[in-house]
């Protein structure tokens, strides 16, 4: 794959190397804290996912409120609570309930089970939050709280956005989550997004989320579609290993290994390969 190893364009004077603030210090410090405390399965995928990194290319800070897409099972959710602190907010956004059944792969409980998925969410995260961690909220896309308007710093979108355009044909699903994300944000809010990434030569059909992956041109185009600026583009979770073929998912690799649970041999060259390559994209929501 081609790609430029870093894209920034700034649009605030960014400090030389080495001259960062003591309240930048600081947060740094907190960070590296809270990621040196996850358990070894969490810092196991450090390598792959480069949260530290992430985290600070969005310019997450103590304090905020952040509203995290699809936290799932609460991987970069344990990370983000104790980092936020007891002054900032974790709000969690589900897919519409709506959304879940065109997988085809759910059961009746599980569907069931979206119905109380808001205060299960919240339950589990303020019990991963601990004394000093951030206050929760959550809701499900296309159902925001109207109180929740204008209330986000960030939104993080990681992983969140191939699901999403893959079933927009069948309930406008991507642009009503698209249309949260600018409701929830602050004016001047930015947008993170970590996305498994297709090669731009691979057929568009190919690439429309339901292998897994998305081409970068159509996630910026998209979301400039839906309000926002494009500030920057990162290369820290590109993994040029990651060469999808026409009959490739994004599923094929760890963490889910989910083409070769029965062929260790298989199995072993997909754990090769790594986690996908990814594009990582910073946006604004204009003042």
């Amino acid at each position: 794959m081609k790609h430029s190893a870093l894209i920034i364009c700034t649009m605030a004077l960014v400090l030389p190397a080495g001259l960062a603030t003591g309240p930048a210090l600081a947060d740094e410090a907190r960070l590296q804290t809270v990621l040196d405390a996850q358990p070894e399965e969490t810092q196991a995928r450090y390598s792959h996912r480069h949260p530290r990194q992430t985290l600070e290319f969005f310019g997450i800070e103590p304090g905020m409120t952040v509203l995290e897409a699809l936290p799932g099972g609460g991987w970069y959710t344990r990370i983000l609570l104790p980092y936020l602190g007891a002054d900032g907010t974790l709000i969690g956004a589900d897919y519409s309930r709506e959304m879940f059944p065109l997988f085809g792969f759910f059961s009746e409980e599980q569907l069931e089970a979206k119905k109380t998925w808001v205060e299960d969410f919240k339950a589990d995260a303020n019990g991963w939050s601990g004394e000093d961690g951030a206050a929760v909220e959550a809701f499900a896309f296309g159902s925001m709280p109207g109180e929740l308007k204008n209330r986000a710093d960030a939104v993080l979108l990681i992983r969140a956005l191939h699901n999403l355009n893959r079933f927009e044909s069948q309930g406008g699903f991507l642009s009503a989550a698209l249309a949260d994300v600018h409701s929830v944000l602050k004016p001047g809010g930015i947008v993170g997004v970590v996305q498994h990434r297709a090669p731009a030569e691979m057929p568009d059909e190919w690439a429309d989320g339901s292998h897994g992956y998305l081409k970068q041109d159509f996630v910026i185009e998209r979301m400039k579609a839906a309000g926002f600026e494009f500030i920057a583009a990162s290369e820290v979770n590109a993994n040029a290993k990651d060469q999808p073929g026409e009959a490739d998912i994004v599923w094929r690799l760890p963490p889910t290994l989910a083409t070769s649970r029965d062929n260790p041999e298989l199995a072993e060259a997909m754990k090769a390969i790594g986690e996908s390559d990814r594009m990582t994209l910073l946006f604004r929501k204009p003042e």
